[in-house]
């Protein structure tokens, strides 16, 4: 399958700048992927499509204020946006850096704070390791700016809009987008209906939404993100399948945890072939499940999710989401997302992080 069929176009007047305020209030499309119909609702009426014995899954990845300010010597201004800690110490990162003349021993100041970085390596599109003169990690709030997308200019709110409400462990470089749109209100709801709720966590990196630059889909090499499954969410998951209930997952990332460790962290734990549900074991380690059109869905029944980049890969896992419901047609399911997402265009829809979510049934 060819990467240039899941291109398509979208003025810039789509892309949202801000938020819905409240969270909940954004729109939510509703997709059954089995015949193709689309209704069009808000998303604090979710819980009208989800029922008692559900299970909804989301990450709770905590977005890291990884960008910092700097200057060099001569006064020139850099950005450091923080990917990875790559020693045990704290003090080396691999990062992007922008500003001139940041070559192997080029030296900077952190602006705000008494630290000082230098630029030990080099690799391919701005990618950098720098070691700092002292642990920074802890500093991180003082010093660091929450990052938003590229695609996000001039928004003066409130950075708190681009965290979960349930966000916990920090190791993001950006959100986990279809979860933002929970209040505690909803989630409170959500519960009384008898709906549950667990989480996973995958810290997610920059490539997440990069596009696709392999002519073939099939071609493309997936990046490693940490994700941990604990014990107490596997067995959640399994008991949902046993019960009858539906696994819904909130957002691309959960749903490349609950399918790998349907799939291959089977073979790291040794627990042999799949069965069901049960094959959901518990993990911890990097990820590198690549889900496109073909793949076969073993954990999740539903699926949470905003709308997504061009020649993206997460466009590609929702094509094959949606296509899971026509097994006789490998490019059905990303002809019905690429008309729905038409018909989103037409109803104005906000697409990206701060836009508006659709439910996939």
């Amino acid at each position: 399958m060819r990467t240039d069929l899941f291109d398509y176009e979208l003025p810039k007047s789509f892309i949202a700048q801000q938020p819905a305020e409240p969270r909940d209030s954004s729109r939510l499309l509703v997709l059954d992927r089995a015949s193709g119909s689309v209704e069009h609702h808000r998303f604090g009426e979710i819980d009208r499509f989800l029922r008692a014995g559900d299970l909804l899954v989301a990450n709770d990845s905590r977005v890291v204020p990884a960008r910092l300010r700097a200057h060099k010597p001569t006064g020139g201004a850099v950005e450091i946006f923080l990917l990875r800690q790559v020693d045990g110490a704290g003090r080396e990162w691999s990062c992007l850096v922008r500003g001139r003349g940041l070559r192997v021993g080029a030296r900077v100041e952190i602006d705000g704070g008494p630290y000082s970085a230098e630029i030990v390596a080099e690799g391919p599109g701005g990618m950098r390791r720098a070691r700092f003169s002292a642990a920074i990690r802890g500093k991180l709030g003082e010093l660091g700016e929450l990052p938003l997308p590229p695609y996000i200019s001039g928004f003066a709110g409130d950075r708190g809009r681009y965290q979960t409400v349930y966000s916990r462990p920090e190791g993001s470089a950006a959100a986990p987008t279809a979860g933002l749109h929970f209040t505690p209100e909803l989630l409170r709801r959500l519960s009384g209906k008898g709906v549950g709720w667990e989480t996973i966590t995958l810290h997610v990196g920059l490539d997440t939404f990069g596009p696709v630059t392999a002519e073939r889909v099939a071609d493309h090499r997936i990046h490693r993100e940490w994700a941990e499954l604990t014990v107490k969410a596997a067995g959640a998951v399994n008991a949902v399948g046993k019960q009858g209930g539906r696994v819904c997952a909130v957002g691309t990332t959960s749903t490349r945890v609950l399918e790998y460790c349907a799939t291959t962290a089977r073979r790291v734990d040794g627990n042999g072939p799949a069965r069901g549900r049960e094959a959901v074991v518990p993990f911890t380690g990097e990820v590198d499940l690549f889900i496109f059109p073909g793949y076969r869905f073993q954990a999740v029944d539903a699926l949470l999710t905003n709308f997504h980049l061009p020649r993206s890969s997460l466009l590609m896992l929702v094509s094959a989401f949606v296509g899971q419901a026509h097994p006789e047609d490998l490019d059905a399911g990303r002809q019905i997302l690429l008309r729905t997402y038409e018909e989103a265009k037409a109803e104005g829809y906000r697409f990206y992080s701060f836009g508006d979510a659709m439910l996939i049934l």
